[in-house]
């Protein structure tokens, strides 16, 4: 079996998710690992934490692909005095490289909100919610219940220890289905444009989130920033599979939940 080499690798992920297409303020790329080094074995997650560092290397991985960046401010140095320089010292003395995706996936085709419709059972053509074709929209088999789509959403996605936030009458019927994996509240004016009967996202603010509701807008799920973006790592692992041949690399998704909320307390009220 012929083992690519790390930049072989690499050059399959900017082809699949061009590194062009990510935001100004983005950081994506190679962080660390050797061009010349050969790639056997490959883990996908979404944040480069030390929990998903520690897998890979157990695991034998010579490269962690991640959703979220590293470092996406600048730094003038890595000293392993701090909790990142840390991670990339272990991973580069373990010979491990670490290569971040980020909103270059959020913007490709298929992406991040491509792998949450399908997850969440959108049929069909999907559609852009936005101009920047960030978010998907597309439609259920049926219509269903608010509650009962809820329901299905808890699950198929790995939702954290404070489940879902739904917003909207429980008995509400949906059908067209708006998504957006990571942080959507900035898109409400696409919801809105595209007819959606429920809007599926994570980290929906206090006050977008009850303003569209005063507004008579789509119900709502907030999911969590994780559970929405972690069906993406299955798609990005299969796609690079058969971008660099069958049996060239081994690829594995983290069965690590990041999500950074650990447990719920309700108080007693």
């Amino acid at each position: 079996m012929h083992s690519p080499q790390l930049t072989e690798v690499v050059a399959a992920l900017d082809a699949l998710y061009d590194p062009a297409t990510a935001e100004p303020w983005d950081a994506v790329g190679l962080v660390c690992g050797d061009p010349e080094a050969e790639v056997q074995r490959v883990l996908f997650a979404v944040d480069p934490v030390g929990a998903t560092v520690e897998e890979a290397l157990a695991w034998g991985a010579d490269l962690l692909v991640v959703h979220h960046p590293l470092m996406l401010r600048p730094v003038h140095g890595v000293a392993a005095t701090t909790p990142k320089g840390r991670l990339v010292h272990r991973l580069i003395m373990s010979g491990c490289a670490l290569h971040v995706v980020h909103t270059n996936a959020d913007k490709a085709t298929p992406g991040v909100s491509d792998a949450l419709a399908r997850a969440v059972g959108l049929l069909g053509v999907l559609a852009p919610l936005s101009v920047a074709e960030v978010g998907r929209v597309g439609d259920l088999p049926e219509a269903v219940r608010l509650d009962v789509f809820a329901a299905r959403v808890a699950a198929v996605l790995p939702v954290g220890p404070g489940g879902l936030r739904v917003a909207g009458d429980p008995s509400r019927l949906v059908r067209r289905v708006a998504v957006a994996g990571g942080a959507g509240d900035d898109l409400f004016e696409d919801v809105r444009a595209c007819g959606a009967d429920v809007y599926v996202t994570a980290d929906l603010r206090h006050h977008p989130a009850s303003e569209a509701l005063e507004a008579g807008e789509p119900a709502l799920i907030d999911a969590g920033h994780f559970a929405t973006e972690w069906p993406w790592l299955a798609d990005a692992r299969t796609r690079l599979s058969e971008a660099l041949g069958p049996d060239s690399v081994e690829t594995r998704v983290s069965t690590l939940c990041t999500d950074p909320w650990t447990f719920l307390e309700r108080g007693s009220r």
